[in-house]
């Protein structure tokens, strides 16, 4: 498996994630943000699942991007000058691994 980046808010201990771990870290909150909300199971994530078509508003979007900074330590939407707007899973999986931060 290849090495993608040390989260920095996993206590002492960092730990390297693969890209297959984010993708699946990612869903896996997702998920779990949607059943605080509601009683029926959440969409499939696959590649094409476009986003706004997932049931999540705008805000839910951000509480996702906000929880994923506190669990990755990282959130790639200040990091980048130009304004990014995934429209599918695919791509905001990508977006995520693209601004992940390397290991030294």
């Amino acid at each position: 498996m290849t090495q993608m980046w040390t989260p920095f808010s996993q206590g002492d201990q960092p730990l390297i994630v693969t890209a297959v771990e984010l993708r699946a870290r990612i869903t896996a909150l997702f998920n779990e943000m949607w059943r605080e909300d509601r009683e029926d199971e959440p969409p499939a994530l696959i590649d094409d699942t476009v986003l706004l078509e997932t049931g999540f508003d705008s805000m839910a979007f951000a509480v996702l991007v906000a929880r994923l900074d506190d669990e990755l330590g990282f959130d790639p939407f200040t990091m980048v000058e130009e304004p990014v707007y995934p429209q599918t899973f695919a791509e905001f999986v990508a977006f995520y691994a693209q601004c992940a931060p390397k290991p030294e």
